[in-house]
């Protein structure tokens, strides 16, 4: 089966190259530093790659050398059966990403477009550019059988 066909999980992208021996700065880094450990296999635009060396760099960005070189913005990625089972009321942003968002009122809000991070929380991002934190007061309910998640309507008046 091909990695196009495979159900694949970014972990970051191949940022800019740090040092001279290979490594590069991770952009948008999964936030489970195991998954850079030397010795892991990270997928790199599909193929495998063995993790050599780990390090933090300027600001706290993590830096990684892998065993053969990985062009800048080549995918780093996992395969989605490697993850271990997210705990209870924790997703994977995968999981969310093209949920169909409704009111509590049972209007249809758009697809939930990406995760992204904030200051104090993480916010659903929706097709419209719509920022939801993700605060129980906010998010009442998310069905993943049901591909949906239900948000409160006094979130989304502006």
């Amino acid at each position: 089966m091909s990695a196009q066909h495979e159900h694949l999980v970014e972990v970051g992208r191949v940022g800019r190259p740090h040092g001279l021996d290979g490594a590069f700065v991770v952009e948008r880094p999964s936030d489970d530093p195991e998954r850079f450990e030397p010795g892991r296999t990270l997928l790199v635009d599909g193929e495998p790659a063995t993790v050599e060396r780990v390090r933090r760099v300027g600001g706290g960005r993590l830096a990684i050398k892998l065993d053969r070189p990985a062009a800048r913005g080549a995918q780093l990625a996992v395969r989605r059966s490697e993850l271990p089972r997210a705990e209870e009321g924790s997703y994977y942003v995968f999981q969310l990403v093209g949920l169909e968002a409704v009111a509590d009122d049972g209007r249809p809000l758009g697809r939930v477009r990406d995760v992204l991070p904030g200051a104090a929380n993480d916010n659903l991002e929706l097709e419209n550019g719509e920022l939801v934190p993700m605060v129980e007061d906010a998010i009442l309910r998310i069905d993943l059988d049901g591909r949906r998640v239900v948000l409160n309507s006094r979130f989304m008046e502006l």
